[in-house]
């Protein structure tokens, strides 16, 4: 790749606390540190499908002090219209995928910047290898999953929030002698559930990688109860599924939905507890995002623009050991982060009484 002068940047997948930093950072690097140019392209691979595609020239003035604090995406983001679906009645086969890289053709791009979750860098590496497309991707997801990084921009704000919920849950549920259940997000994994349940006190934590019974539940109520505690609470992942004794079952595919309240229903009736479900859904994803998912935004966007310079691409850049490093996104496309039951953390909520499963 000769020197690039002209590099694009884009969100995609749900939006998530820090998105804004990401752009701040690599649009202070590439063009205070290369002098480059950078084009935002709005509505992720949607806007390089549209004709004229839909971007905008970014410059420094854009970036004032407030942008850093602002969650969801200036770009915008799409999560829908995968290019490699089937396509549709009307359409060619891969003519989508021709489309969006046809798009990056038209705007010059030297390189291109996936700011996304595991699906994002899933389908911005099969557009690269199909359109030879120059690609440095920015590990973004509340679930934390993208394989090969300790932190995604997002996370911390989304555990944020989820702590926050159980930290204003407990004497409600204390003053009512309740059972308050919190239902929060993770499309597939827990790290929500797990990191919340251990900062925010809860009970009880129940994620997709690790079984559960209802009978182990309500065992666990009774013996809080025995101890003198007139409250519990409960923290479960969206992507659980109802455990092998509930008698009901999932509501097609692997995620239940409504988890949280026909948990609810189960434990009232077969403790007599009253029960009050929370689900924060999206409230998870906006806000201002957390001193540390800024912190990693701006560390991935300034190294992500490097990278370029470097000439290094197909590679991630990711968090490990107090660092950042790059990673190939080959490599990062073939895993996934899932949590793993004999992990730090599963070690730690066992060790504070905590069920989480069997």
């Amino acid at each position: 790749m000769a020197e690039p002068r002209r590099i694009g940047i884009l969100t995609s997948g749900g939006d998530c606390a820090g998105l804004n930093a990401v752009i701040r950072a690599v649009v202070h690097r590439a063009i205070g540190g290369y002098g480059w140019r950078v084009i935002g392209i709005l509505d992720g691979t949607a806007g390089l499908m549209r004709r004229p595609v839909a971007c905008r020239e970014l410059a420094l003035d854009m970036f004032d002090g407030n942008i850093l604090r602002q969650g969801g995406t200036m770009l915008g983001t799409n999560s829908r219209d995968d290019p490699f679906d089937p396509p549709r009645p009307d359409e060619a086969p891969g003519a989508r995928a021709d489309r969006i890289i046809e798009g990056y053709r038209l705007l010059g791009l030297d390189a291109l910047i996936v700011v996304g979750g595991d699906g994002s860098m899933e389908i911005a590496r099969r557009l690269a290898e199909a359109g030879g497309l120059n690609l440095i991707g920015v590990p973004k997801t509340i679930d934390n999953d993208v394989a090969l990084t300790e932190n995604s921009v997002g996370f911390g704000t989304a555990v944020d929030v989820a702590t926050e919920a159980l930290d204003r849950l407990q004497p409600t549920a204390a003053s009512h002698s309740r059972v308050h259940i919190l239902q929060v997000m993770g499309r597939d994994a827990g790290h929500i559930a797990i990191n919340a349940g251990i900062a925010g006190g809860a009970d009880i934590v129940l994620i997709p990688e690790i079984p559960y019974g209802v009978a182990g539940i309500v065992e666990k109520l009774e013996r809080i109860e025995r101890q003198g505690r007139n409250f519990a609470l409960v923290v479960v992942a969206e992507a659980v599924v109802p455990a092998p004794d509930a008698g009901a079952e999932p509501d097609g595919g692997r995620r239940c939905a409504g988890i949280g309240e026909r948990l609810g229903a189960l434990i009232a009736d077969r403790t007599g507890a009253e029960v009050r479900v929370t689900v924060l859904g999206h409230i998870q994803r906006g806000g201002a995002p957390s001193p540390r998912d800024r912190l990693f935004a701006a560390a991935f966007g300034v190294r992500a623009v490097d990278l370029i310079a470097e000439g290094k691409l197909d590679r991630m850049v990711a968090w490990s050991n107090r660092d950042c490093i790059d990673v190939p996104l080959e490599e990062v496309v073939a895993r996934y982060q899932a949590v793993d039951p004999e992990g730090a953390l599963v070690r730690t909520a066992r060790g504070l009484g905590i069920y989480i499963g069997t």
